[in-house]
C-alpha cells in the first residue's frame, strides 16, 4: 500500500498537471500582479527555478513558460490573484483603426520606375509553425520539420526600419537552452539542433536581417551569434583544431550534415564566421552567416570581453553597431571594408535601349574593377615589384610610397629651459583621424597613368615622385613628409595631399623653394569615393558617444568631465564604440591587405588582389591627408602661441611658441604647466580655441585627453629613444590609432 506522503505527493503532481493545462493570466496581469505584490522579476524567477530574462518575457508575451516552471508559474499568479484582485476596467471607447499603408514601389536608379518588390507578409504571432513555414516556402525539402516544436515568440516592432521581413532585427544570439536573443530584449525559441536546421528555420521564422544601405545594394544576410553552449548543443567542437587554416574539416559532421542538406559553404568553409548559403533564386537570398564565440569570432582587439557577456546583453551590444554600421561579417576590418561597398555598390540595374531589359551596369563614383597599383604603390610581395626588383632588394624613398602615420620624438638637446621647467607631459588625441582624413578626400577611381616631368595639381590624385629636401622646419618640429619626421634626404614618392601640403607652406611662408615632380602616376578619374563612409562612421560614433554621455553641445570643461568616466557608464556602449574605432582603422588597412597563409609565395597573386577594393593608393592618400593635418594643427598652434612671428621665408617658431615633444599617430604630447589639455591649448577667456588649432570636442578631427604625466617620466623615455605618446595613458596601453 501506499503511504501517506506519496499519495499526496501523487495528487500534487495532478494538480500540476491541472494547472499546466489551464490558461494563463494576459500577460499585461501577470506583470500587474508582481508589481501589485512588490516583487521584482528576480525574485520571481529565483522562486520558479529559471532566469529574470525568462520572466520579462513571460510578462512581455514573447514567451511562455514551459513544465515544470509553467505549474509553479501558475500557482504563484493564482496566489497573487487572490490578494490583488482585477480592479473594475474603464468604459471602453470606441478606437479608430488606420488603413493599412500600401507598398511603395521600387524606383530604379536612373529614376525609372521597376516592378514592385512586396515582401512576405509576416506570419501571425498564434499561427502554428506549419503555417509560418508556408509564408516563406523553401527551395529545397529537408527532413526538419518547424511543427516539432512550436515557436511562441511573439514578434516585436522594427529596432529601426518597419521592414516586416526583418522585424526581430539584424542578429541573435543563441545560447545553450535554444533561446535566441534578438533586439530589444525579444527571445525567440528556437528548435534546431543541428546546424542545417538552424539556418531552416532562420530564413523561414526568424524575421532577421536589415535592409540595404543603397538602393543599389543588397540585404544584410541574418547573423546567428553562436555561444559556446549554443556550439556544443549543435555538434560543433570547442575550439578549431586546425590554428593555421582555422576551419573545420570536410570529413567533420557538422560539414556533412550541411552538405547532405543542400546548403553550400563559401571557400572559406567553416571557420569562426561561416556563411552557409543557397545560390540566389532572383530577388530572393538563401544566406545565414554564423559567427561562433568560442571560435574566437569576435576579436578582443576591437570588442574587448563582449564574448563573455550574458547572451541578452551581447545582443543588445552587436545590435548596436549592426544598426550604427553594418552587420558583422567578419572582423571590424572586414566590416570596414563592406560598407564602403554597402554605401557604393560597384554595379547598378540600368536599363538596356537595345533589348528593353534591365542589365547591370557600372555605378558612377564607385570602384567598379579591380585595377594593379602604380610600381611605387604596391608592397613588396606584388608582381609588379617583384618584375622590377630581385626578391632581397630593399627600396629606396625614390622606389616606394611610404606614406604612414607620424611616430617621432623630439632630441632632448633641443629642449629649452622655459618647456624643462614645466612639470606635466599633457597628451591630446585626434579623434577618429584617419575618418576625419577621408572627409571630402578626392581619391582615384581608376587604373594609374605614369607621367613624365608633370605639373603639380592638387585636384589629381595619385603619387608623385619630388623633391622636397629643400624645405627647412623648424628642428623643434617634425618633417611633415616623414612618418619618423626627419627631414627628407632627396627625391621621394608622396601622395597627393602631403605634395599639396608642401605647395601650401611654400606659399604661405614664402619658402624658397620649386616644387618640380620628376614623374608621376595619376588617376584621371576621381572622386570622393569615401564621404557616404565617412558621413556613416562619423554618425555612429557620435551616437555611440552621446549613449556614454559625451555630445557635442558639451564645453570644453564640460566635456573633459565626461571623458573623465564615458566608458564606466554603459560598459556595454563602450564596447560597440571600441568596435566602431576599429572599424575606422581597419577599414582603411584592408585597402591594402598583404598575403595571407603560409603556401604564400612572394610574387604571387594573391585573392584580395582580385577586388575593386584593394587600392593601396586610397589608403596613402588617407593616411597622407591624417599626418599633414596634425602637422598643421601643430603649425598654427605653435604660430597662436608664439610672441614673435615667423621669419619670412622660414618656418621657424619663437622661444616661447608651444611645441610638441612627441607624436605617435594620433597622438601628441606637449610640455604643460598644469595636467589639464586647458593648460596647454592656446583657449581664449570665453573658451574659444585660436582659429585653426586643436579644439576639444567629441566630433572626429577633434581631440580629446589622451593622458597626463610627469614631465620627467616623458623626458627618461626621450632619452632612451622610447616614444611617451605611446605610454602616456598610463595603463600601459598604446595608442589605439583612432
Amino acid at each position: 500500500m501506499p503511504t501517506e506522503g506519496e499519495l499526496f505527493s501523487a495528487v500534487d503532481a495532478l494538480l500540476e498537471e491541472v494547472a499546466a493545462s489551464e490558461a494563463l493570466p494576459p500577460p499585461a496581469e501577470r506583470k500587474r500582479l508582481r508589481e501589485a505584490a512588490g516583487l521584482s522579476q528576480a525574485q520571481v524567477a529565483r522562486a520558479v527555478d529559471t532566469r529574470r530574462e525568462a520572466v520579462g518575457n513571460w510578462e512581455a508575451g514573447r514567451t511562455e513558460p514551459r513544465p515544470p516552471q509553467r505549474a509553479a508559474y501558475a500557482r504563484l499568479l493564482e496566489g497573487l490573484a487572490a490578494r490583488f484582485p482585477t480592479p473594475e476596467p474603464p468604459a471602453p471607447t470606441p478606437e479608430a483603426r488606420p488603413a493599412p499603408a500600401a507598398p511603395e514601389a521600387f524606383t530604379g536608379p536612373a529614376g525609372a520606375p521597376r516592378p514592385p518588390i512586396h515582401p512576405a507578409p509576416p506570419t501571425s504571432p498564434a499561427a502554428p509553425a506549419s503555417e509560418a513555414s508556408s509564408a516563406s516556402p523553401r527551395s529545397t525539402p529537408t527532413s526538419y520539420r518547424p511543427t516539432a516544436r512550436k515557436a511562441v515568440a511573439k514578434p516585436a516592432p522594427a529596432p529601426t526600419a518597419a521592414d516586416p521581413r526583418f522585424a526581430h532585427g539584424p542578429l541573435g544570439v543563441l545560447d545553450g537552452d535554444g533561446f535566441l536573443y534578438c533586439a530589444g530584449g525579444l527571445m525567440l525559441e528556437c528548435p534546431a539542433g543541428t546546424v542545417p536546421e538552424l539556418v531552416e528555420w532562420t530564413l523561414a521564422e526568424a524575421k532577421l536581417g536589415a535592409p540595404r544601405l543603397h538602393r543599389s545594394g543588397k540585404d544584410s544576410d541574418p547573423l546567428i551569434v553562436v555561444t559556446a553552449a549554443a556550439a556544443g548543443r549543435l555538434g560543433l567542437p570547442e575550439r578549431l583544431e586546425d590554428r593555421r587554416s582555422m576551419r573545420l574539416p570536410e570529413a567533420h559532421k557538422v560539414v556533412k550534415q550541411i552538405v547532405r542538406a543542400k546548403w553550400q559553404l563559401t571557400k572559406r568553409g567553416f571557420g569562426p564566421w561561416a556563411r552557409i548559403y543557397r545560390p540566389a533564386q532572383g530577388q530572393r537570398r538563401q544566406c545565414v552567416q554564423l559567427a561562433v564565440l568560442p571560435w574566437d569570432a569576435l576579436d578582443p582587439r576591437a570588442w574587448g570581453d563582449a564574448d563573455r557577456l550574458p547572451p541578452g546583453e551581447l545582443a543588445r551590444v552587436l545590435t548596436a553597431y549592426a544598426s550604427r554600421v553594418l552587420t558583422p561579417r567578419g572582423s571590424t576590418a572586414v566590416a570596414g571594408l563592406e560598407l564602403m561597398t554597402a554605401l557604393r555598390p560597384p554595379t547598378r540595374a540600368v536599363k538596356d535601349d537595345a533589348t528593353d531589359v534591365w542589365v547591370s551596369g557600372p555605378l558612377p563614383g564607385s570602384l567598379t574593377q579591380a585595377v594593379d597599383p602604380a610600381p611605387p604603390e604596391a608592397p613588396d610581395e606584388h608582381p609588379v615589384v617583384a618584375a622590377l626588383f630581385p626578391r632581397s632588394h630593399q627600396r629606396t624613398p625614390d622606389e616606394v610610397l611610404d606614406e604612414e602615420a607620424f611616430d617621432w620624438i623630439r632630441d632632448t638637446e633641443l629642449l629649452t629651459d622655459a618647456e624643462c621647467a614645466k612639470r606635466f607631459a599633457v597628451g591630446v588625441d585626434v579623434n577618429t583621424a584617419f575618418l576625419a582624413a577621408a572627409n571630402r578626400l578626392v581619391v582615384g577611381l581608376s587604373g594609374p597613368e605614369h607621367v613624365k616631368a608633370p605639373r603639380f595639381d592638387k585636384a589629381v590624385p595619385g603619387s608623385w615622385l619630388v623633391d622636397l629636401s629643400g624645405i627647412e622646419i623648424d628642428p623643434r618640429m617634425p618633417s611633415p613628409f616623414t612618418p619618423h619626421g626627419r627631414r627628407p634626404e632627396g627625391p621621394a614618392w608622396y601622395a597627393t595631399p602631403t605634395v599639396a601640403y608642401a605647395a601650401e607652406l611654400v606659399g604661405r611662408f614664402g619658402l624658397p623653394v620649386e616644387l618640380r615632380p620628376i614623374e608621376a602616376f595619376v588617376r584621371r578619374e576621381s572622386g570622393p569615393y569615401l564621404d557616404p563612409w565617412y558621413k556613416h562612421l562619423a554618425e555612429a560614433y557620435k551616437a555611440a558617444m552621446a549613449d556614454l554621455g559625451v555630445s557635442a553641445d558639451l564645453s570644453p570643461a564640460a566635456f573633459l568631465d565626461a571623458m573623465a568616466g564615458h566608458k564606466s557608464g554603459d560598459p556595454g556602449m563602450a564596447v560597440v564604440l571600441s568596435a566602431i574605432k576599429s572599424t575606422v582603422k581597419g577599414g582603411i588597412g584592408k585597402l591594402r591587405e598583404r598575403p595571407q597563409g603560409t603556401a604564400y609565395r612572394p610574387g604571387e597573386r594573391w585573392p584580395a588582389l582580385e577586388r575593386p577594393t584593394w587600392r593601396p593608393d586610397i589608403r596613402a592618400a588617407v593616411i597622407s591627408a591624417a599626418r599633414v593635418n596634425m602637422h598643421r594643427k601643430l603649425v598654427r598652434t605653435a604660430l597662436a602661441t608664439s610672441s614673435t612671428p615667423a621669419p619670412a621665408g622660414s618656418l621657424m617658431f619663437g622661444e616661447d611658441a608651444l611645441l610638441p615633444i612627441a607624436l605617435l599617430s594620433d597622438c601628441v604630447v606637449y610640455p604643460a604647466a598644469g595636467p589639464s589639455p586647458l593648460d596647454v591649448l592656446p583657449y581664449d577667456a570665453e573658451g574659444k580655441p585660436a582659429p585653426g588649432t586643436f579644439r576639444l570636442g567629441v566630433s572626429p578631427g577633434m581631440v580629446k585627453h589622451e593622458g597626463t604625466q610627469p614631465l620627467f617620466w616623458a623626458v627618461e623615455l626621450m632619452e632612451q629613444r622610447h616614444n611617451p605618446a605611446r605610454h602616456i595613458k598610463g595603463d600601459n596601453a598604446e595608442d589605439d590609432g583612432e
